[in-house]
């Protein structure tokens, strides 16, 4: 079972629980292909990780809820999927196409996730559907960075802006959420996988972010321009940042790192690899 740790710094004396709802709470029964995802992921996921959660009592048990996330290991969405689940929601990723590719693709097409196509004419139709599960009552997880991080102390990098689009057309409900650990078990920047059962993996759940003013501009007639959007991705990802440097117990550098340059069309919302 995860284990739920005490809040950090000179206010957290406790540990925070949470009854856990007695069903997942969906727009619409779990679809056959979840439950084979679950089968498989909640199995192996125990068997990596070692999941530590702090504060998971944070995601809403009912609505829409975006969940925005770094990104530190291409396995850190079996973790983090972990999180949802056993918060008593169902998690629906924005990954990338590459990833929906043969029998596993039809699998997780089939389990309500949503594939990301960079640089095509087809893009706009992953934001269309994630802000669908949004107003739909879902969790919809995202990673903005696009991919895991390439600072070389594995704080997050500059994000892509499709968050923000999302955070602003939709009503959800806005969690950030630090994860750190699963790089130990694959380190993306060296290519190595190191197969260690029961690796620590820490997740704090942020207090949700409140985007009412934005919110308010943008129903107003303000248009979703590039300064307004960057001005939300930052905002979401600093706290996210800043959370990881609680669990980290360290100060997290003032600036994002550099994303690699990518030659596509437009900013699209990041992806779990």
């Amino acid at each position: 079972m995860p284990q739920e740790l005490p809040p950090t710094g000179p206010a957290g004396t406790g540990v925070a629980t949470t009854a856990r709802p007695p069903r997942r709470v969906t727009r619409r029964p779990v679809p056959a292909a979840m439950w084979l995802c679950v089968l498989v992921v909640y199995p192996v996921a125990s068997l990596v990780f070692r999941l530590r959660y702090r504060h998971p009592e944070r995601i809403p048990p009912t609505g829409g809820v975006l969940l925005v996330a770094n990104h530190v290991s291409v396995l850190d969405p079996l973790a983090c999927a972990r999180l949802v689940w056993d918060a008593g929601r169902v998690p629906h990723f924005l990954a990338k196409e590459s990833v929906f590719t043969g029998l596993a693709g039809t699998i997780l097409r089939a389990a309500g996730q949503i594939p990301v196509s960079r640089g095509t004419s087809a893009a706009s139709s992953s934001v269309h559907a994630a802000k669908a599960a949004l107003d739909g009552g879902d969790v919809v997880v995202i990673y903005p960075e696009g991919s895991v991080t390439r600072d070389p102390d594995w704080w997050p990098m500059q994000s892509r802006s499709g968050v923000a689009r999302l955070a602003l057309t939709t009503d959800a409900v806005v969690v950030p959420v630090a994860q750190w650990g699963p790089q130990r078990v694959h380190d993306y920047h060296t290519k190595r996988l190191h197969l260690r059962p029961r690796t620590p993996a820490d997740y704090l759940v942020g207090e949700p972010v409140d985007l009412s003013a934005q919110r308010a501009r943008v129903r107003a007639g303000q248009p979703l321009s590039g300064e307004l959007l960057h001005e939300v991705t930052d905002l979401l990802m600093v706290r996210v940042r800043d959370q990881l440097g609680e669990l980290r117990g360290e100060r997290p550098p003032a600036a994002f790192a550099a994303r690699p340059v990518r030659r596509t069309a437009g900013d699209l919302p990041g992806a779990a690899a």
